[in-house]
């Protein structure tokens, strides 16, 4: 079955011109679907359109479970084949933040991550990445006009730049003012890397916050943690991001996630300052969520490696750990829900 949040509102238009219906009435469904409105829900649209519609799929994703931490509620998902996928929305005092998945699973298999142990199992549609965005918004009472989430962070399961097309066609579908509206500012895609694509994010859609999943800051140590790094190398990494910062003219952010005794010695926070010089960006380092299926542990040396990074004269921050009591990293809530399914 076909997802009609697929569509924007122009393919929506041809869609009604296609069954012999008046073309406002794509308006009318795209915004039933944005509200998060089943087929059962929607008093706009007479009862012989729905009947004519009734071979597609209004809303990808359904909230299956929810867990609510003091700062933030994680979410899983239910897709239309049974799959699971997970979110998570962040309360801040600027607004709420929404991370959103865009795979089912992963296949980048960086050592630390929850997401990527079982591989990929397929990539997201835009409709289903969008309707992560529009499940959450219904989840918190909000409407078009007046949406609760604020910010949107593509960093939950997947690599965003891995499944491309989907990932383009959400932010330009997010964007719209037809839909939510959303500032690009307010939007943040996270890569481990994928050079290329970042030249082609640079050409389609500069303006949202280019985020990198750094976590070293040579080569060497890059390949031992992240497998990406041997197709692309720091150089050319650094090369695509230098490229971006330019044409977006925006400062792209370096994650650094601190592991003990692989990348968190004054040796690394040198290294790491000598990369990032003249750069328009800023370091966020990031404590370690414990894996247990991995064998590694937070660094002890945190905010001695970010005071050596000020010293330095980087921009640098500790990122605060929002819903760590719910297995808020990536993966780790799917992961778990699907290894008591097993068990049941």
């Amino acid at each position: 079955m076909k997802i009609l949040l697929d569509n924007d509102l122009n393919e929506l238009q041809q869609l009604m011109l296609d069954l012999n219906e008046p073309k406002f009435r794509a308006k009318q469904l795209y915004d039933s679907l944005l509200l998060g409105q089943n087929v059962d829900e929607n008093t706009t649209l007479p009862k012989l359109l729905k009947e004519k519609l009734s071979d597609y799929i209004w809303q990808p994703i359904k909230i299956y479970k929810t867990y609510e931490g003091k700062d933030a509620v994680k979410f899983l998902y239910k897709l239309n084949d049974n799959n699971i996928i997970e979110g998570i929305v962040m309360f801040h005092k600027y607004g709420n933040t929404l991370c959103v998945s865009t795979q089912v699973g992963c296949r980048m298999g960086c050592k630390f991550c929850a997401s990527t142990l079982d591989g990929l199992l397929r990539n997201l549609t835009c409709g289903e990445i969008l309707g992560q965005v529009v499940a959450v918004n219904k989840y918190l009472g909000g409407n078009i006009a007046d949406r609760k989430i604020t910010n949107i962070v593509l960093m939950g399961s997947g690599e965003p730049l891995d499944n491309y097309d989907n990932v383009l066609k959400f932010l330009k579908m997010v964007t719209d003012k037809n839909s939510f509206t959303f500032s690009k500012r307010n939007i943040s895609l996270s890569t481990c890397g994928l050079a290329d694509k970042i030249d082609k994010l640079a050409d389609d859609f500069a303006g949202i916050v280019l985020t990198i999943s750094l976590h070293s800051s040579t080569q060497s140590k890059r390949q031992e943690i992240m497998p990406i790094a041997y197709k692309y190398d720091l150089t050319t990494l650094i090369n695509s991001v230098k490229n971006y910062a330019i044409k977006s003219g925006r400062r792209v952010v370096f994650e650094y996630t601190l592991i003990d005794g692989v990348n968190d010695s004054i040796e690394d926070a040198k290294n790491l300052s000598k990369l990032t010089k003249g750069l328009m960006c800023h370091i966020n380092l990031i404590p370690l969520n414990f894996v247990k299926e991995r064998n590694l542990q937070t660094s002890k040396n945190i905010y001695n490696f970010e005071k050596q990074l000020k010293n330095m004269g980087c921009s640098v921050t500790v990122r605060n750990s929002m819903g760590s009591e719910i297995d808020g990293a990536c993966g780790q809530l799917r992961r778990k829900h699907l290894a008591e399914e097993n068990n049941e």
